[in-house]
């Protein structure tokens, strides 16, 4: 590894885990990495990511660190990549669902 780890920052593939944030019941938009939200901030844009194994890390990280299979963000990384993999349509209500609650976090940064 080319950094050291901390007790509460370990690496999976460059995509940081942060131990004390995944047992915090609630997180706002400033814990996100900044690769993690430029590859979230991307799945919502007009060209989004088309390397589902790029899409599969925001995934990861939103699945570990959000609520799990319920996380919104983890959500709609998902279905992405089953977009990508199978060329089906995907569930729009997913990407407005992921959109509404990046709002609520950006609005938890405000409120602090």
């Amino acid at each position: 590894m080319s950094h050291q780890q901390t007790e509460s920052d370990v690496s999976i593939d460059e995509i940081p885990v942060d131990l004390e944030l995944v047992h915090r019941s609630e997180f706002t938009r400033a814990d996100v990495p900044e690769k993690i939200e430029s590859i979230t901030c991307a799945l919502l844009g007009e060209q989004p990511p088309t390397n589902p194994l790029v899409v599969l890390k925001a995934a990861r990280w939103w699945y570990i660190h959000g609520t799990g299979e319920t996380d919104p963000a983890y959500c709609w990384a998902i279905e992405w990549v089953r977009h990508l993999t199978t060329g089906e349509a995907t569930a729009s209500g997913l990407f407005s669902e992921c959109r509404e609650y990046l709002r609520s976090l950006e609005r938890e940064d405000n409120d602090r």
